[in-house]
């Protein structure tokens, strides 16, 4: 990890909690209710930095897992019962309505939402979107043996992702992981067919989410592996091959698949080299490889026909900003489908802080960031409202509960109950964590 992951990590992490914290102080504050603490990370034992100001303590804790606020006369995490044995004071979380206690609430996730939505609107309007039009792909894609068991095809040009028009390619690799179906162009006929979760799975233990289809490109030579069968032969940098074993081939991925099948035999290969044909013999490798990279200029070449670069005005990214913060959290949503799936697995692919920050760009790039930024966002706003005790979501579970039935639920179940929740946020946490320290530990990440 280097100091600009751990920077652009750490910074975006403080904006976040801050900001979701700032949600629920300020309506806490509107309503009078008195706020103890507001805290930058947490402070078991002790804190880095505190000053009081008024009634409430602000500090910077030595544990990065988040932030709180503590509101007088709420059970939260601090699970400090003592002031709830006393009557309630009118300045007591507990003393409100029920309604401005679900805006206090709801004002963390609020705020998270909003500020996704400012952020992906000002990348829109000043910076646009650049992205690889499927439809752009001359010659469709070509899929990996993960891909194919997903029930894509080489060749195929995706049309659309559960009936919604796919037109970019970078998001098209991470949607068709939790889509239902697919639509594409095949042999020119629209194929529309359901996503085998078989493939899916394969894809995640291959660790190929973002590379199990590319866009087709001609088989070019580059680089040439000394001791291989390509050098043996005598295959030069440009060599173009056009046929192996007497078949046809126009694109790179139909070379692999001959290959495949004939491992450690030795094939006749045709090339174009200086607009002549040539045929050569070359032993094929056990691994069904010819011992050459393919030439990154062809591909590039490939990707720049399909390149856009929209442009947005003022009032086109407005709405732009909106839709590409409800397409995160669909997105969002859909990852519980494979997340918690006995077949996908995608569970042991859930990363922590340290699989995030590894993620991160090695130098500082602010457009990375702020998308980042505004993509955890909208995670921290759906994660905060999931009804579970110890969130956002089990405190307004239970506020939503006595304003149906018009009985508030007795404290003994509310401490209870954010005891249990405490409880197995804490073994989610250290679950979590433990996995990304094997990862890192056996070199996984």
């Amino acid at each position: 990890m280097t100091t600009a992951q751990l920077f652009q990590f750490f910074l975006s992490i403080s904006i976040l909690v801050v900001l979701h914290e700032l949600g629920h102080f300020l309506p806490a504050k509107w309503f009078k209710t008195k706020v103890e603490k507001f805290y930058l990370f947490f402070d078991p034992w002790f804190s880095l930095v505190k000053k009081k100001i008024g009634d409430t303590e602000y500090g910077i804790g030595w544990l990065p897992l988040g932030g709180y606020v503590k509101i007088a006369g709420m059970v939260d995490e601090s699970m400090d019962t003592e002031q709830l044995k006393k009557p309630a004071e009118p300045w007591e979380f507990r003393s409100k309505p029920a309604w401005q206690r679900l805006i206090i609430m709801l004002g963390g996730v609020t705020v998270n939402f909003f500020l996704a939505w400012l952020i992906y609107s000002a990348l829109s309007f000043f910076n646009g979107e650049k992205y690889h039009d499927n439809a752009k792909f001359e010659h469709g894609i070509a899929v990996s043996d993960e891909g194919r068991k997903m029930g894509l095809q080489s060749g195929d040009k995706i049309l659309k992702i559960d009936g919604k028009v796919a037109d970019r390619f970078e998001t098209s690799t991470v949607n068709m992981l939790f889509a239902d179906e697919v639509t594409v162009l095949r042999n020119g006929k629209e194929v529309t067919f359901p996503i085998n979760e078989n493939g899916v799975a394969d894809v995640l233990k291959a660790n190929e989410a973002k590379a199990y289809f590319s866009p087709r490109f001609t088989p070019v030579v580059d680089s040439i592996l000394p001791k291989s069968g390509a050098a043996s032969a005598g295959l030069q940098k440009g060599d173009k091959i056009t046929a192996i074993n007497g078949k046809p081939v126009q694109f790179f991925d139909q070379l692999s698949d001959e290959l495949k099948n004939l491992k450690n035999q030795e094939v006749p290969i045709t090339v174009f080299r200086n607009n002549q044909p040539l045929t050569v013999n070359i032993k094929v490798n056990s691994e069904g490889k010819l011992g050459f990279a393919p030439d990154q200029k062809v591909i590039l070449s490939e990707l720049d026909k399909a390149a856009v670069n929209r442009k947005y005005s003022f009032l086109e990214a407005i709405p732009r900003g909106f839709t590409r913060t409800i397409d995160v959290l669909v997105m969002q949503v859909k990852q519980f489908k494979i997340i918690f799936n006995s077949t996908t697995q995608g569970y042991k692919k859930v990363s922590g802080p340290i699989g995030i920050i590894k993620q991160m760009p090695t130098d500082i790039n602010w457009e990375f960031f702020w998308s980042f930024t505004a993509m955890f966002s909208v995670w921290l706003a759906f994660l905060n409202l999931i009804p579970i005790p110890g969130l956002d979501g089990g405190h307004v579970m239970f506020t939503l509960w006595e304003m149906i039935t018009g009985k508030p639920v007795p404290q003994k179940v509310l401490e209870n109950a954010q005891m249990i929740g405490v409880i197995f946020l804490l073994g989610l946490m250290i679950l979590i964590f433990g996995n990304d320290i094997v990862k890192w530990i056996t070199g996984k990440f």
